[in-house]
């Protein structure tokens, strides 16, 4: 009786030990806005875009070569998920702008087109939510009341 209690340790331990459940996928969570004041980052005037196309893409450090790419679209609020299912380890990871609904709103936002993500669990992060920076549209002309609100800031720098 030992010994099939022992044959059954050597065999079916390992075998438990090694069979790990799959990784829990990341989600890449940001928003995506209007700049309607055209100041280059978000204000109070700023509108949030639903409908607004992003898409990620993980390249390799090295060669640049694309590896992996998946779109998504901003819901009610503008703000987007991106379910990825693998670890991205040494990869660069960026979220960037593809196109947006409103035509008033549809010229991307220099320096705030794209968001750099980590998808690695090896960087001591516990939750498997990625939060990207917010990306932005620039309106085509500033609405009313932006002359005021961009000058409240320059007024609190001195």
């Amino acid at each position: 009786m030992a010994r099939v209690f022992l044959l059954l340790a050597l065999c079916v331990l390992p075998a438990l030990v090694s069979a790990r459940p799959g990784r829990n996928p990341y989600a890449v969570q940001g928003r995506v806005y209007c700049d309607t004041c055209l100041a280059g980052f978000e204000t109070p005037k700023t509108t949030y875009i639903a409908g607004a196309r992003v898409k990620l893409e993980c390249r390799d450090r090295k060669t640049q070569d694309l590896v992996y790419s998946k779109e998504g679209t901003t819901g009610s609020t503008g703000t987007y998920t991106i379910t990825v299912d693998e670890d991205h380890k040494d990869q660069v990871c960026d979220a960037m702008l593809v196109s947006s609904p409103r035509k008033d709103c549809s010229s991307p936002s220099s320096g705030r087109d794209r968001a750099r993500v980590i998808l690695t669990s090896y960087n001591g992060l516990v939750s498997t939510t990625r939060y990207a920076n917010s990306m932005g549209f620039m309106a085509a002309q500033p609405m009313s009341g932006c002359t005021e609100l961009l000058r409240s800031y320059q007024e609190d720098d001195n």
